[in-house]
Order: structure tokens, then C-alpha cells, then sequence
């Protein structure tokens, strides 16, 4: 196939590429760094010619055009994953949110319980074979680009190519947009105090050749600082940050002892600085997958000592965890926690960790708490919770009973609530 003619077949304005969309249609947006706000401003200009269109996303980063008010009638999110661009419309019912494991979201698409009409993606030029990677977000992206009846995409000359299981052909999209645009960034802040302390408890319990996952914020970072001692750390996690490329670099994260992909950091999406892009970019220490790969507990268990650290808004006395809510306001949405706490469960030699600070609201309320708020959300059982980590202390929860998980629980708590918490534990017969 002569891939440059076909590419210069597909290529579009702005103008063209929004066209493709009608009113009632299903549009899937990808997401992250990864999120193709060129194309959206452009549908956003359409707004009068268009009707309950349904923007289906997983995160959206950045200013998105189709969640503001004026669109209400237009446009409507549904997020698989609620973030800051449209927490405020889906808890103002203007955008919808649905609960979904992230490793089961491709499934959902390609079975059609959530169809897609249209695929707006985001990613690099072609290479000379006319494959062109999906850059910083594989995620859902592949799924959506299979699957959906027209796939229109932004070609950006500042999107890494990064490889693994992470790229579409020339051929199988129907528009191509060609732009130059920076990709959005994380700013970096050094952990707090707090942090650093949880990081040492949750440090502790890494071994050397243990793989591990990690988000992004401030305990991520201070987990990495504290494994700085450790040898052969590999990553198989959903994402890729500043903090591990610089454990890269400083010879922590090496992957030699991994069992599943040796030598390879395995994720689903990156989110960091222009240097973690730059790094990136046609580097075979990195693969990307989809999510419904990287995301598998069947898949995560192969990696023999994994440890999983993941973060909660509040945990309960008996061990539930509330990680998507604050009481009936969505915040954020399941991810992957689940995801990689089953997985990290079911390896050999892994450990699920819940990782959180003691208080919130500088000190002012406690995160261990004796029932979740009202509307809250249980996002991670009490049957899969194994550790929880707060800046006092490790609980390991696993196989206790209510009694044992309550006292070890309200060990880890700030100390100024933990006879508040003993007198609820009592009244609930807990202890």
C-alpha cells in the first residue's frame, strides 16, 4: 500500500473533520495528555447545528470547550472517569457519570453497550510504514479506534511515538487533522512532610525486585524517594510520570527481575513533563498497552512480587474504601484501583496497599472514619483491602476480623480522633 497517498487522501480542515458528526451521534474523546481539544473547539463552533451529541471520555484534561454551560442541550459528557474539566457539570446534572472497572471499558465499546458513532484521537505522524502510535494515551483509544463507524484524528508533530500494542494504520481512519501543538503538562511540587512519612511506611513494605504501581501526586513521589535504596524495581502500573523516569535514570527502576516483560516499564498512559515526552519518544525501555491489558488482574498477578499503592478519600473501620466520592459528589471514579489491588492480591509474593493521609482539611477531619459519609461510594471492598497506610502507621487488614481491623485502623488514625473513633467502635459493638 502506498500509505502517503492514502494519507494525503484523508487529510481534512478542522472545519471538515467536525462535519462528520450529527445530531444524536455518540462521539469518544481520547483523553489525558492525549485529549484532542483542537478537534472539540472546532465541534464546539457547531453548536447550533447539533443536538444531544454524547461525549464519551475517560479524563479529560485542559479547557474543554463542549462541557460549558452554553452547551447544555448540545453536548453531553459521559465520563468514565470524572475529572476537574467536568466534575461541576456531572454533579450539576449537566454530564453524566458511569462506574465501570477500567480494565472492562474496551469490552463495554467493542460488545456495543456504549457504541460509538465517531472517534476523535490524538496522535503522532506516520512513520514510514504508515503507522501512526497513539501516542501518550493508549488507554481505551484502540478499542474506540476499532470499533467506532468513522475515526478522525489529530496528527501532531510533537506527539511521541512511544511503542508497544499502541498504534493505528493510516487506512483505518477516515479523516486525518494535521496540527503542532505542546502537550499538556504536569506541574511538579515536592511531597509534604506527611507525605514523605507515608511514603517511608509504604517503602518499607517494597522488596527489592518487587514491580510496583504508582499514580501521580505527592505520596507517588514520596514513595520513589523512599525505594531509593532498593535494587531492580520494575513498573507495570496505568501510567507513566516524572518521578518514574527519574528512578529510571538513577538506576532504581530497572525491570530485571520482572516476570511479565522483563526490562519494560508496561503502562497505559503518561502524564508528566516535556522531558517524560521527550524520553518517551521511540524508547524501547516503554511499552504502551490498552488498558484492558495492562488493567487485567489476571494480567497484573503474572508479575510476581507486585505491589499496588493506590490513594482514598476515606476509609472506613471495617475496611471499605471510599476512593470516587465525597459523600454523594463525585470526584473522580473507579480507575483502576481495583484493578491493581485484585491483581496485586492474586500475585505471588504482591501486596495491595491503600495509601492516605491520617486528616484532611488541615487536620480538621479524620480520614479513618467510622462510617462512610452518607452517598459515599464503595469503590474497594473490605475483602479486597489488605494494607492501609496512613503517616502513623501501616494496618494490614487481611484476613482479620471487624475487631482487629477497627483497633489497627484506629492505630493509624491521627491521634486526636482516635478516642472519638474507639467510642463509635464501641457503639457499633466493633470492639
Amino acid at each position: 500500500m502506498d500509505f502517503q497517498s492514502e494519507y494525503r487522501k484523508r487529510l481534512a480542515s478542522l472545519e471538515e473533520a467536525a462535519s462528520v458528526v450529527k445530531s444524536g451521534s455518540r462521539i469518544y474523546m481520547s483523553g489525558n495528555a492525549a485529549s484532542p481539544f483542537t478537534l472539540a473547539r472546532a465541534l464546539a463552533d457547531r453548536r447550533d447545528e447539533l443536538r444531544d451529541v454524547e461525549v464519551l471520555h475517560v479524563l479529560l484534561l485542559g479547557d474543554d470547550p463542549l462541557v460549558k454551560d452554553e452547551m447544555e442541550g448540545h453536548f453531553r459528557h459521559n465520563s468514565l472517569f470524572v475529572g476537574p474539566a467536568d466534575r461541576q457539570a456531572v454533579n450539576e446534572g449537566r454530564a453524566d457519570y458511569t462506574p465501570v472497572f477500567l480494565h472492562e471499558i474496551p469490552g463495554v465499546i467493542r460488545s456495543g453497550v456504549l457504541g460509538i458513532d465517531v472517534a476523535f484521537l490524538h496522535v503522532s505522524p506516520p512513520d514510514n510504514n504508515g503507522y501512526m502510535s497513539l501516542g501518550v494515551e493508549c488507554m481505551i483509544s484502540k478499542a474506540a479506534a476499532e470499533s467506532a463507524k468513522m475515526v478522525i484524528v489529530e496528527a501532531n508533530d510533537k506527539m511521541p511515538r512511544v511503542l508497544g500494542d499502541c498504534f493505528i494504520h493510516v487506512s483505518q481512519v477516515d479523516k486525518i487533522v494535521e496540527i503542532s501543538r505542546d502537550l499538556p503538562e504536569l506541574p511538579r511540587s515536592d511531597p509534604s512532610e506527611i507525605e514523605k512519612e507515608i511514603g517511608r511506611h509504604v517503602g518499607s513494605l517494597v522488596e527489592d525486585g518487587s514491580t510496583i504501581q504508582i499514580g501521580i501526586g505527592g505520596i507517588s513521589s514520596a514513595v520513589l524517594i523512599a525505594v531509593a535504596d532498593k535494587k531492580d524495581l520494575g513498573v507495570h502500573s496505568e501510567m507513566v510520570s516524572d518521578e518514574i523516569v527519574k528512578a529510571i535514570h538513577q538506576g532504581i527502576i530497572t525491570g530485571k527481575r520482572k516476570t511479565l516483560h522483563p526490562n519494560k516499564v508496561i503502562a497505559t498512559f503518561m502524564f508528566g513533563s516535556r522531558e517524560v515526552y521527550r524520553f518517551a519518544h521511540d524508547n524501547p525501555v516503554f511499552e504502551l498497552h490498552p488498558v484492558d491489558y495492562t488493567n487485567h488482574p489476571a494480567v497484573i498477578a503474572r508479575n510476581d512480587r507486585m505491589v499496588a499503592i493506590n490513594s482514598a478519600i476515606e476509609v472506613d473501620l471495617t475496611g471499605q474504601v471510599c476512593s470516587d466520592s465525597i459523600g454523594a459528589r463525585i470526584y473522580s471514579g473507579f480507575g483502576g484501583q481495583v484493578d491493581f489491588m485484585r491483581g496485586a492480591a492474586q500475585s505471588k509474593g504482591g501486596k495491595p496497599i491503600i495509601a492516605l493521609p491520617a486528616t484532611a482539611r488541615k487536620g480538621e477531619v479524620s480520614r479513618i472514619v467510622p462510617f462512610l459519609k452518607p452517598g459515599a461510594g464503595v469503590v474497594t471492598t473490605r475483602a479486597d483491602v489488605h494494607y492501609v497506610v496512613t503517616e502513623r502507621g501501616v494496618a494490614d487488614l487481611h484476613g482479620k476480623n471487624l475487631r482487629d481491623r477497627a483497633l489497627a485502623l484506629i492505630g493509624i488514625a491521627d491521634p486526636q480522633f482516635r478516642e472519638e473513633l474507639e467510642r463509635s467502635a464501641r457503639k457499633r459493638r466493633l470492639i
